[in-house]
Parts: structure tokens; C-alpha cells; sequence
């Protein structure tokens, strides 16, 4: 049969539209299902379809009805002809020439219409046909071409199957399953895909430039169901047959190859009609940034009313070979007929026209043979897409080779091969390969171009395929989740997940970790909680509907020891946060927020409610045992009420001067009522003993932080911490409130401007004292103190001078001075607090900073009657500290001493005929030093009163330093430091200061100290107790006297300004001690004189 180029001409005295049927309509109206059915009727056949990918689906079909021997598959990159084949399959540029079948076929005749490829659909609509049968299958819109170009052509009209509904502007995320959305460039594809990613589990993508076993891989991800959603570009309008509902236009603008332009409505009915199949309607629409359709465009893609095409692309295809120029010209020709325009210029020319100026390419093509192999060699596509000059250059290349050995090397060859086989890189980098892999298979399945075709053809393919597979991964990897996808299909089957919890809280469904399960709150992976959220919410909330329920009724029947109260607040279930504290108006029955989602309600919920009620409720009153009984207490009445009343609201610490009025006309009988409940009254606070605990004290920090606005937990977290750990001084965080630390069982020093220590309340019983002692560490024997330049220097200075020498002195509490003036001795430097810091571990009580308040300062008398005040004269000996008893009270150990006296009395020194004492304080560790049991527990003189301390003063200090009697708890019990007798002889001492010494007097209520007690029971418990004669395994009786052969001098001694008794050796003269005795004297003189 006779092909034509003109329209005009007849072929065998036939119309040109002879044998000629015209299947139009929109899509979705069966056409190629119609023409593989013609097809398969015939003999033979050959079909010509617009895209590769289509083309393999076809293949597909017939062969699995003809037989893979029976079916041949041609296109640019791939070609499988079997011997015997009678159906052939092809892509329409590639649709073999020298074929005599039964039966032709193309499809989507509308293309001829475009720019880039129209000329080619043009020529076979033109001037191919079947024996017996040709069909030509397209839009509706080719109506008229096809009666002007081919007159006594059948045209058949068919109906599509579903209508096709408008849906109107939807967001990217809100778009409903099984939707295609379109656009047109990859970036945008990407974007969207990743997107729909994080929304809805995953997205397949098909872009033109994909290989065809790349897209069919995506595609068959969205038949299959894996994921719900398909973002292509334009591709997907060209007779992919997709299970779509719906198509959403995410941009209406594209580059044609010439410039970027609006789809016209034809082109977005193409598009569109992928919505849908078979007799199942479809919708389209509008997302992102596409502007919404106006109703024109509306009304005319749902009537399938669209203007005709008014001309094809055409171009000469009965070319003349004769010569380089010769091809030119029959190139350049004009279609001569009004329905058709001749094409703009496309790559092969560009090509052409760049070989044609080379001088070695026109000397090689000399004759039709070398002038039409030149061109099949411009035939070569782009599929990389570089500059039109790099591609003529390969071009040239190739025809060099074919001219002067005949083929290409192999060697060349497999070198450009190789530089694409690697499957390594991005999706970009697998785009560039597979790109450059193409065109050697297109060179490949040229039949003359390499000695062994079939070998490269099988190379090609494999490296194509290879890669191929590695860009499906790198997508599905990039914008499928495939556990989210999973999970969410298993959704819609609506069946049972397999759940599992792991042991530490893992949710795994379906085999994949979806997340964590804390007490009753789902948390999402950290990596997924933005990107998967809803996907993995919706899996939960089928998965742990009874798991929820199971935990809520476990916990109602827990016991008491599964439940712990952290430090900020939360109530924890075998070690999963289930609750958190919230402030109430009464500080003792805080509310409980349950930490759950909306998975726990109902039933279940109140029983968690109700389970951990009743256990804070349990746990609050174990550890604040003492307040709930005070406040239940009905004996205690009055103005005794109204101080336990803010005793229990200050929760166990109250501080003194809040309630100095009210302790004014306090009786004794109210203050035994409020004893008999364990409260205690100290210098600084009223407090409960039994609520000093580590336990207790960090329940009563959380309570009042709960009541409390501006409360850094982190830092009350700290203090609890140091506190619990049994320290009786540590820094002071200034970001916590002052307060804290009165909840927490310490006092905050008052001055911010120095190093701020809190204080414990091992001490707290004890009178405040009115100046405040020093701390002096001890010195190396061969320290010399510094110069002294003036005589009337304050002994404040006098003591930073010999610190200066090397003798550290503390600058945590101030310095003891005879004089008026010298008054504390204050830390200037960090350096100084880092010094003190080193002392502050290992006492047990130092006195604050901060000036003495009146109301602690006066010492209130307070006294029971079961514990009568102490004699006038341990009155005046416990107040009376002449200023020389600094020299007495020198010795290696580091010391506390007690205050001088007020500066009336320092005034006139000689007045006070008694001997001067003072008084030292030491740690309660064993030492070489210390004296044997029974001269340490010799009973203390007792002086007359002193004058100038009224009877109420001295017994109110008596009622804090006496011991108790009864069974009651002793107030100092637990000193670790214990205030020394004034009976014994200092080691050290000075003759001078022990001139006036008067002997030891017995004490008038034969009582032991509360220190000889305490170092007493603690003997006891270190021997085992008394025996059966009164006699305690130590080897005292029951007097307390030692009564040891072998107790010696390794019990401490105690510093007094008794005589001092005989040493071994005298004191070293050059020892910095003696210097600062001898400056004591010298400043004593001077204020005599």
C-alpha cells in the first residue's frame, strides 16, 4: 500500500479516509480497550500509542491473551521481537515503517495538534494504514480534521461512561482518597508528595522523565492500595488507566518547550478525565496555589464541550537523501493545504543544522547513504536535557564513528555505559543516569549502530533496570512512610490490629513501633510526632482501647508501695507519671490532675481518681502525722490554738517573731499543751521535732510550692536534694524563695550582700547569743603573725592580720571583740566564701549573719513545771565572758567562742571580782587531746546571777539548755557539737588568765548536762549498755563518773580560766597564739589606761 504525504492524493484510486474508522469521545469511553479487542480480531496488528509506559501496558494485555511469542514490543529504548510475532506494540514515534498488517491503530490522534510532537501524529495519521482496518481513537475535538483531511473516513462518537462532577477548591491535606493531584514541574511534584507524606503516610509519583519501570512501580503502589494519594505531572492524562476518584489541579500553568502557558480546556479535559472509570463517577478540582476555575471552564469540562482543533502540525516525510543540502530543503517544505502548518522547528533540525556547519561532517556525508545516516543519527532524543550544542556534539560523534569504522567501538561504548552503571546518589543523580542510560539503549536498538546489538541491548537494559529500581526506592523511601501506609489501610479494613506492649512502654502494631505508652498518655515517636501524628493517633486509638481500661482497673487495685510522690509534683505507678499535684485552698489536701488523653474516661477514669485520692490522702497524713494531730487537738485553746493554728498552716516551721505578741501572753500551762503535741519553741522558730526529717521536709517543700506563683521547682529540687542529704549548712540559691528554706527545716541567712548559708536546726534550741563567736582554724607552729602598726588597732583587725600570715579565719560568722565598735568581720571576696565553704560541713550550729532580732535576742523566759529555771549563779556564769577569756580560749583546735560581754560591763574590768571564763565550743569527734570521762563530767559551778539579766531571761535560756526529765525527747540530742564546761583547765591558757581562778563548785541539782548525757548514751550504745550492777560495760557507774584505770588523755579538753594544770612542755613563744595573746593584753592595758 501506497503512502502519501499530501492529503490531496489518492492512493490506488482510494479516498484517503478509506478503510478509515474515527473513534472519538472524551475519556473514559472505552477507545483502547476498543482497539486491542479490533486488534486481536485480525491477524496482525499495530498500535501506536502516545507514551512508553503506555505502550508496556498494552504489551501486557495482548500478550497475556495472544502469547509473549505473539506480541512484539517496540519503542525508542526497548524492543522485543520474538520471531513469530503478529502484534506489535509501539510508541507512535516508533512504529515500524516496512509493516504489511491487517490492522492499524493510533492513539490520541489530538497530539497532532501540539508543537513539539504533532508533525508525528500528523504523518501517521496521514499516511499509515492497515490492510483491512485503520483506527484512529481520540477526543472529539479532531472531528473536523479528520473529515477535512481524510474525507470518506467513519467517525464514531462515544459517550463516556461516568459523569464528571465538579468539586471545587480543597486543601493540599484535606483532599480526599484515591485523588491524582497534577502539576507541572518536579520540584512541585516533590514538594507536594512530601506533604501528603506527612499528612496521610505516602504518595507515589510519576513524572514523565521516569523510566517506564519506574513509574509502573509508583503506579502499581497506588493500585495496590499502599498509598491512597498520586501526585504527576501531565503524564498521567495520556491513557494511563488509574483507579482515580478524584483529580485535583494543583497548578493550571506548564512549559510547553517553547514557553510557559496556561493548559487550554482541552488539555485540562485530559487531564480531568482520569477521574473515574469505567461506569464510577469522578470529580475534579482545584488545590494549592491553582487559582479556582471559572464557571466557563466548569461548565465545558463537565458537558465535554471544547473548541475544535482548527490546524495539525506537519512536516515532510518523504525526505530527499541525494545530498546535505538536498535534506534541508525537503525539510523545510510547506504542507500545502490549509488544515495543516508546518511544525516549528524541533530538536533533530537543531541538530542537523549545528552538524551541517561542521567541515569534517559535510566532507563525510557525500551520498544518500552517509546524508540518510547522518540523520538517523540526529534522531537520537535528549533524554538528558543539556544544551543543544553538547547534544549535537555526541551526535557527531556517533556519525564519525559509524562513518569511518562502521559501528560504534565497543570500547567507547562500554565506557558511557559504565560512567551510568552505579546506584549510588540521590533522586536527582538516579534521574541523570537513568536519563543517560536511555540514549545508549536507544543507540543500542539501532539495528547497525554496534557489531553485537543484542549484547548491548541486554547490557543497556540491565544497567536501565538497576537503576530503575534504585530511583523506586529512593522515592518510596522519600515520600512513601511505609508503617504509617500499613497501618493506615489496616484502618480501613476495619479488623483487628495486632497489638503488643513492650516492657518498657513500646507500642507495637502490626509490627511496627508506633510509639510510647506513659501510665495512660500515648506519645508518638519523637522522630514521627509532627510528620505522622494523625495517621499514628487513629492507630492508637483502635489499638489501646482496652489496653487503657486494663491499666485504669490494674491501678485502682494497686497497693500503696507501687505509688511514689517525685519532687515536682508527680505521682508515679510503677514508674510511669500518672497524676500531678495541683494547689488547693488548704495546703494539707492538694487536688490531683490524672496525666491522660481522652483515651481514659468514664468508669475508668474515676477509679483511677478515686485510687489515688485515697493514697495521697494516706501519704500525706503518714509523714505529717504531728500536724494532723495538732490541729485535732481540743485540750489546746485560746492563744495556744491560734499558734498551732499558723504552725499547721506554715506546715511544721513556724518563725518566732510572726507570733512575738501572741508568745508574750503565752502561760505556762498553754505552752505544756502545745509540748505534749511536740512542739517545741526555740530561739528562732516554734517547730515540730518530728517533722525535721528528710521525708517529712521535702513533702511540706512541695505542699507550699504548690501554694506558691514563682517557684523554680528545678531550684526547691536542688535544696531538697542537699537538704535530704543530712548536710547541716549549704549555699543558698538565690533564685529560691527565703522562705523555702524554713519549709525545707534550715534558716537563710539574712545578708544577700555575703555568702549566704543555711543554717540547720540541730541548734535551734539554744539561747541565740547576742554578738557572734569566731572560727579560727588552726596554724602551723613556726607562722609568724604580721606586723601590728598601731596600738589602739580593733581586734577585728588584729585577727584579719594573723589571717594574713596564713591563719584562716572564717568570714561566716563575725568576730568576738571586747570593744563597743568591733561588731562582725564581713566576706569581701568570693575567695573568703570558698574558704568558709570548708568549715560550714563541719559544725553543727553557727549563728547567722544577720543582726539579732529583739524579740530572739531577749530569749522570752520560758519555762514548764516539770522543768524548773537554773540557779542564779550558772545564770551568771553562762552570761558572764570578760574580754581576756580570748586568751584562755586559744588552742590548735579550731574553736567557736562564745561573746563578750556588753560594753557596760566592759567598761570598768576591775569591778567584777569573779574569776573571767570562757566558754569553748568543739566538735563532738574523739581527739589525742581530749580529757578522761571523769574530769570531763565533773558537775559545773554555779555563780549568783548576773547582774543585769532578768530572772524571765535566764529562764528562758535555762528552759533551752537544761535536759528533760520524764521520758521526754532531750532538746540536744542530737548536738554534734557540745558546749564545754567552764571547770575544765584550757591547755594553752596563759598564766595571767588563770591567776583569779576560783576552784570548781558542785552543782546545786546534781543533774547532768544535756552534753554529758548525749556523750553518755552514746558511750552506751557504743559498749553495750549497762550491766546488771547499775554499771555500764564502758566502766562507768551510775553517776555518769568514769571509773576506767586506762581512761587517759585521749578525750578532748576544754578551754576555762581556771588554773591550768601542769604540762609536759611550755608554749612555744614564736607561735602565732601566743602573739595574739600578748596583743590581747596589750589592747586590754591600753583601755586601762
Amino acid at each position: 500500500m501506497a503512502f502519501s504525504s499530501s492529503p490531496s492524493n489518492l492512493a490506488n484510486g482510494r479516498a484517503p479516509g478509506a478503510g478509515v474508522t474515527a473513534v472519538l469521545g472524551p475519556t473514559n469511553t472505552g477507545k483502547t480497550h476498543l482497539a486491542i479487542e479490533r486488534m486481536l480480531g485480525h491477524s496482525s496488528g499495530v498500535i501506536g500509542l502516545p507514551l512508553r509506559l503506555l505502550a508496556r501496558e498494552v504489551y501486557n494485555k495482548i500478550a497475556a491473551r495472544a502469547g509473549e511469542d505473539s506480541v512484539a514490543l517496540i519503542t525508542g529504548e526497548e524492543k522485543i521481537k520474538p520471531p513469530k510475532a503478529r502484534f506489535w506494540v509501539s510508541t507512535v514515534e516508533a512504529m515500524p515503517r516496512d509493516l504489511d498488517v491487517s490492522f492499524l491503530a493510533v492513539d490520541e490522534v489530538q497530539i497532532a495538534a501540539d508543537l513539539e510532537r504533532g508533525h508525528v501524529f500528523t504523518d501517521r495519521i496521514l499516511n499509515r494504514r492497515g490492510r483491512d482496518e485503520t483506527l484512529l481513537l481520540g477526543a472529539a475535538t479532531m472531528r473536523p480534521m479528520i473529515e477535512r483531511l481524510l474525507p470518506g473516513a467513519s467517525i464514531v462518537t462515544r459517550p463516556r461512561l461516568s459523569q464528571l462532577e465538579f468539586a471545587g477548591d480543597r486543601k493540599l491535606t484535606r483532599q480526599p482518597r484515591r485523588t491524582a493531584i497534577v502539576a507541572f514541574s518536579a520540584d512541585e511534584v516533590y514538594a507536594i508528595a512530601e506533604l501528603i507524606r506527612r499528612q496521610h503516610g505516602g504518595a507515589a509519583v510519576v513524572l514523565g522523565s521516569l523510566s517506564p519501570r519506574t513509574r509502573n512501580a509508583q503506579v502499581a503502589m497506588f493500585q495496590n492500595g499502599d498509598v491512597d494519594y498520586l501526585v504527576a505531572t501531565d503524564a498521567v492524562g495520556m491513557g494511563l488507566n488509574l483507579d482515580v476518584d478524584h483529580v485535583a489541579f494543583a497548578s493550571d500553568r506548564k512549559y510547553d518547550g517553547y514557553q510557559f502557558r496556561r493548559l487550554n480546556p482541552a488539555e485540562f479535559a485530559q487531564i480531568a478525565g482520569r477521574a473515574g472509570r469505567a461506569t464510577r463517577n469522578g470529580t475534579f478540582g482545584t488545590t494549592g496555589r491553582c487559582a479556582p476555575f471559572e464557571p466557563e471552564l466548569v461548565n465545558a469540562l463537565q458537558n465535554h464541550s471544547f473548541e475544535s482543533v482548527k490546524v495539525l502540525q506537519w512536516r515532510n516525510a518523504k525526505l530527499d537523501f541525494s545530498s546535505l543540502g538536498a535534506l534541508q530543503v525537503s525539510l523545510a517544505l510547506s504542507p500545502g493545504h490549509d488544515a495543516l502548518t508546518r511544525a516549528p522547528i524541533a530538536e533533530d533540525l537543531r541538530v542537523l543544522d549545528h552538524a551541517s556547519r561542521d567541515a569534517e561532517v559535510r566532507e563525510m556525508a557525500h551520498g544518500a547513504a552517509a546524508v540518510e545516516k547522518l540523520w538517523d543519527a540526529c534522531q537520537i532524543p535528549d533524554y538528558r536535557k543539556i544544551a543543544p550544542a553538547a547534544h549535537a556534539e555526541l551526535v557527531t560523534t556517533v556519525f564519525a564513528f559509524l562513518m569511518k569504522k562502521g559501528w560504534i567501538p565497543d570500547a567507547w561504548f562500554a565506557a558511557q555505559v559504565e560512567q551510568a552503571d552505579r546506584t549510588d546518589g540521590d533522586i536527582d543523580t538516579l534521574s541523570g543516569r537513568i536519563a543517560q542510560i536511555r540514549t545508549w539503549t536507544f543507540a543500542a536498538n539501532r539495528p547497525d549502530w554496534l557489531a553485537d546489538p543484542e549484547h548491548w541491548q541486554g547490557i543497556t537494559r540491565e544497567v536501565e533496570n538497576k537503576l530503575s529500581d534504585a530511583l523506586h526506592e529512593r522515592l518510596t523511601e522519600r515520600f512513601v512512610d511505609r508503617r504509617t501506609s500499613v497501618l493506615m489501610r489496616r484502618l480501613r479494613e476495619n479488623t483487628m490490629l495486632n497489638t503488643e506492649i513492650g516492657k518498657t512502654g513500646e507500642v507495637i502494631v502490626e509490627g511496627h513501633v508506633i510509639g510510647r505508652l506513659d501510665g495512660f498518655t500515648f506519645a508518638p515517636e519523637a522522630a514521627e510526632a509532627g510528620s505522622d501524628a494523625k495517621a499514628l493517633q487513629a492507630t492508637a486509638q483502635k489499638a489501646l482501647a482496652g489496653e487503657i481500661d486494663a491499666r485504669a482497673e490494674k491501678l485502682s487495685a494497686a497497693p500503696d508501695e507501687q505509688f511514689l510522690l517525685t519532687s515536682d509534683g508527680t505521682i508515679r505507678w510503677t514508674g510511669d507519671a500518672v497524676a500531678k499535684l495541683t494547689a488547693a485552698e488548704d495546703a494539707l489536701h492538694p487536688r490531683i490532675r490524672i496525666i491522660s488523653d481522652e483515651r481514659l474516661s468514664g468508669p475508668s477514669r474515676e477509679a483511677v481518681q478515686t485510687r489515688l485520692d485515697l493514697w495521697l490522702k494516706t501519704h500525706i497524713e503518714k509523714l505529717l502525722a504531728p500536724l494532723f494531730e495538732l490541729n485535732k487537738a481540743e485540750d489546746i485553746t485560746g492563744i495556744a490554738r491560734g499558734i498551732a493554728f499558723q504552725l499547721i498552716e506554715a506546715l511544721g516551721v513556724l518563725e518566732r517573731s510572726k507570733v512575738a505578741a501572741e508568745m508574750k501572753d503565752l502561760d505556762q500551762p498553754s505552752r505544756a499543751s502545745l509540748r505534749k503535741y511536740g512542739v517545741r519553741f526555740g530561739a528562732y522558730h516554734i517547730y515540730l521535732p518530728a517533722l525535721l526529717k528528710p521525708a517529712a521536709r521535702a513533702l511540706a517543700s512541695l505542699l507550699w510550692a504548690l501554694k506558691q506563683d514563682n517557684v523554680e521547682l528545678s531550684a526547691l529540687s536542688g535544696a531538697q536534694h542537699l537538704a535530704g542529704s543530712g548536710r547541716t549548712s549549704f549555699p543558698v540559691d538565690k533564685q529560691l524563695d527565703r522562705d523555702a528554706y524554713r519549709v525545707l527545716g534550715y534558716r537563710a541567712g539574712e545578708d544577700f550582700a555575703s555568702i549566704l548559708r543555711a543554717l540547720g536546726y540541730r541548734m535551734e534550741r539554744r539561747p541565740a547569743p547576742p554578738p557572734k563567736p569566731a572560727v579560727v582554724e588552726p596554724v602551723a607552729a613556726d607562722a609568724a603573725p604580721a606586723e601590728l602598726a598601731s596600738e589602739t588597732l580593733s581586734e577585728a583587725a588584729a585577727i584579719e592580720a594573723v589571717a594574713a600570715s596564713g591563719n584562716a579565719i572564717s568570714q561566716d560568722t563575725p568576730v568576738a571583740s571586747g570593744s563597743a565598735e568591733s561588731s562582725a568581720v564581713a566576706p569581701s571576696t568570693e575567695e573568703s566564701a570558698a574558704s568558709s565553704a570548708t568549715l560550714l560541713p563541719d559544725v553543727s550550729f553557727l549563728p547567722d549573719l544577720a543582726a539579732t532580732e529583739p524579740v530572739e535576742a531577749k530569749a522570752e523566759a520560758e519555762s514548764s513545771l516539770e522543768e524548773p529555771s537554773p540557779a542564779p549563779q550558772q545564770a551568771q556564769q553562762d552570761q558572764q565572758a570578760p574580754e581576756d577569756s580570748v586568751t584562755a580560749a586559744i588552742a590548735p583546735d579550731a574553736v567557736i567562742a562564745d561573746p563578750a560581754v556588753a560594753p557596760e560591763a566592759a567598761a570598768a574590768p576591775e569591778a567584777a571580782p569573779a574569776p573571767e571564763m570562757v566558754e569553748v565550743w568543739r566538735p563532738g569527734g574523739r581527739s589525742e587531746e581530749r580529757r578522761p570521762r571523769h574530769d570531763r563530767n565533773r558537775r559545773r559551778q554555779q555563780d549568783a546571777p548576773q547582774e543585769g539579766v532578768t530572772p524571765a531571761a535566764a529562764g528562758e535560756a535555762g528552759d533551752a539548755a537544761k535536759p528533760e526529765r520524764h521520758g521526754r525527747p532531750r532538746r540536744n540530742r542530737h548536738n554534734e557539737f557540745r558546749k564545754p564546761r567552764a571547770d575544765a583547765p584550757a591547755e594553752g591558757a596563759t598564766a595571767a588568765a588563770g591567776e583569779g581562778a576560783q576552784a570548781p563548785q558542785p552543782r546545786e541539782d546534781n543533774a547532768h548536762s544535756p552534753r554529758e548525757r548525749f556523750q553518755r548514751d552514746k558511750d552506751k550504745a557504743k559498749f553495750g549498755g549497762r550491766d546488771k550492777g547499775g554499771r555500764d560495760k564502758g566502766g562507768r557507774d551510775k553517776g555518769g563518773r568514769d571509773k576506767r584505770s586506762d581512761a587517759g588523755p585521749s578525750h578532748r579538753q576544754y578551754a576555762t580560766s581556771a588554773a591550768p594544770r601542769e604540762r609536759d612542755r611550755p608554749i612555744d613563744p614564736n607561735s602565732p597564739f601566743a602573739k595574739l595573746a600578748a596583743l590581747r593584753e596589750q589592747l586590754a592595758a591600753n583601755r586601762k589606761d
